[in-house]
């Protein structure tokens, strides 16, 4: 007799390297695809902007009159205050403003324009924006001008006011 064919040995005979190849995976479970740790109100949330203190995070060293300065973002959000009489935006949203510049003797240059020459307060805007931004503090003077070439359109204006006047 072989020592395979003996029943009262308690022994298993090693698979054969065909019946290896052909054997079958694991089943894939659930329990293996989902973190158990995350629930299911976590996952359907929105993650984290790993962007998000990068944006926020104000460049270091900046001149203050310098786009992203101190002095250069509050004249911005002074311009922001001002609104067109005839439409519920500002006029920086407006697009109105077509460049703020702070020199480093704190002067304040405004480059705007209006919605069109016959404009009801092409006489009162610009000596609004002039007294606007030359009260922001830390400013020394402020001079604006008016200028009509490019002409003013709506394809100037920001998104929120396209949305504000419902444009979108």
């Amino acid at each position: 007799m072989s020592e395979g064919t003996n029943k009262d040995q308690d022994w298993i005979a090693a698979p054969s390297p065909a019946d290896v190849a052909t054997a079958k995976p694991p089943r894939a479970r659930v329990e293996d695809a989902v973190d158990p740790e995350e629930s299911a109100r976590a996952t359907m949330e929105r993650k984290r902007d790993y962007l998000e203190g990068f944006l926020q995070k104000k460049p270091e060293g900046l001149p203050a009159g310098a786009p992203g300065g101190d002095l250069y973002e509050a004249v911005v959000a002074a311009l922001k205050e001002i609104f067109d009489p005839e439409i519920p935006v500002n006029i920086y949203d407006l697009g109105l403003i077509y460049g703020v510049e702070v020199d480093d003797e704190s002067d304040v240059t405004v480059t705007m324009t209006l919605t069109t020459p016959h404009c009801p307060v092409a006489e009162t805007m610009p000596a609004e924006v002039e007294l606007r931004a030359a009260s922001v503090p830390g400013v020394r003077d402020a001079e604006v001008n008016l200028v009509w070439d490019p002409p003013w359109g709506p394809d100037k204006m920001t998104d929120e006011a396209r949305l504000e006047l419902g444009m979108l």
